[in-house]
């Protein structure tokens, strides 16, 4: 194990291999609030890359209600649980401790516990049969009154917190910059594409130990009976190089974010300094939204792992699960949303509008349209236009802020 540099928790962290990272790392955001789950981002992965004999239980891309939904079921539960055996009562954030933009986190990664408990390069598990079978169990269960399992909660739902309460998590790999499953496996076989940060698995190496499974803490690596090998999410890398044929040579976003009906969804490549941080780009949209507005931030970050994929976390859900889920920034992350800044609330209308990355956006700004309140404090909406241009500076999308209303002519029936 050597020492490393995770940004997301503040400090220096023990890992199997030295500090290296790709030239550009493929990345995303998910705004948990305006997912509807359709299940058309799960479908569209399904349909391209896993629909084969053998993978039929294989979801690359999946939607879960939480809190109780999971695929795996109860995989995040089960990882918390090991971690606070590793270290009970220590697996606590300082969020006031100057180390990264949470603040730092004061317990054990999985990389750490597993150091401290004397076990492999990571602590984790396999999930049974049983736990893989059903994607979508608990779908659109609430959590009802504490203690009262199954009762009808009589305070009924109104902001800021729902009192009963649930929403849809998003996952799919999140092509991590220090991945469990690289790090587990004895032969080798996972390894980080250079140009992207794309973590692959090479099918030829791969002897089917199930190390990147067990060792994955958001299980996304899958065993494939029919081949005996691991498989995962590829980050629909044709397209990220640009070779698709509706590409023009210019990077796309995957199958699963191109066909998202809530348009919850926005991807794209960063570029990444020696260290694993991020280069100052003010105008990328990722960057923007992840160290500028701070509104979108990772899941899970204390795993350690880091992962590349960040989510806007839901308005309405419990302050104190976020923290847990998404780390101490949870809550001011929520706030920003709420009441959006002018350039936030523009940038929010670049998700899932074009299939090309978008490397750079521009604001074009407009008249005021509206003057209220949010929380007791006054906002102002502006008629503003946000331009978004693909990564050979062309511009790919033109969207308004206020979109268009047209209300249709007396003298045509109404066909509702």
């Amino acid at each position: 194990m050597t020492k490393v540099r995770n940004w997301q928790i503040g400090r220096d962290m023990e890992y199997r291999f030295a500090e290296a990272h790709p030239d550009r790392q493929l990345a995303f955001v998910f705004n948990t609030n305006r997912c509807i789950a359709c299940q058309t981002c799960t479908m569209a992965c399904k349909s391209t890359w896993t629909f084969s004999e053998g993978q039929e239980l294989m979801w690359w891309n999946n939607v879960e209600t939480k809190p109780y939904g999971g695929y795996p079921r109860s995989w995040d539960v089960r990882i918390l649980e090991l971690l606070e055996a590793a270290n009970p009562g220590g697996q606590v954030w300082d969020a006031t401790a100057r180390g990264g933009p949470y603040g730092v986190f004061k317990g054990m990664t999985v990389y750490e516990a597993a150091a401290a408990q004397g076990k492999d390069v990571a602590v984790g598990y396999a999930p049974t049969d049983e736990e893989w079978a059903a994607p979508n169990v608990w779908e659109d269960t609430a959590a009802g009154p504490p203690g009262r399992p199954g009762a009808y909660d009589e305070r009924g739902a109104r902001l800021p917190e729902h009192a009963p309460w649930f929403f849809y998590l998003q996952r799919v790999c999140n092509h991590c910059s220090y991945p469990a499953c690289l790090a587990a496996c004895p032969r080798n076989a996972v390894y980080k594409r250079k140009e992207d940060g794309i973590v692959l698995i090479d099918q030829a190496r791969c002897r089917g130990y199930r190390k990147c499974v067990e060792a994955c803490p958001y299980k996304k690596p899958m065993f494939r009976l029919t081949t005996r090998t691991s498989e995962k999410c590829v980050g629909c890398y044709p397209r990220v190089e640009g070779r698709d044929a509706l590409s023009d040579g210019v990077p796309m976003e995957a199958r699963c974010m191109a066909g998202c009906v809530g348009k919850i969804r926005l991807q794209g490549l960063v570029k990444v300094g020696a260290d694993g941080t991020w280069i100052a780009d003010r105008t990328h949209p990722l960057y923007f939204l992840v160290h500028v507005e701070k509104v979108a931030l990772p899941l899970y970050p204390q795993l350690g792992t880091e992962p590349n994929g960040y989510y806007i976390p839901p308005r309405w859900v419990p302050r104190a699960y976020l923290e847990q889920m998404f780390g101490p920034g949870a809550s001011d992350a929520v706030d920003r949303y709420r009441r959006p800044s002018r350039e936030l609330l523009a940038v929010l209308q670049l998700f899932r509008t074009t299939q090309r990355m978008i490397f750079r956006y521009d604001i074009v700004e407009g008249p005021k349209v509206l003057e209220t309140t949010i929380g007791g404090r006054p906002w102002t909406m502006y008629a503003d236009t946000v331009v978004g241009f693909d990564e050979k500076g062309r511009e790919a999308v033109r969207l308004p802020v206020v979109e268009p209303f047209r209300e249709r002519p007396a003298r045509y029936l109404n066909s509702i």
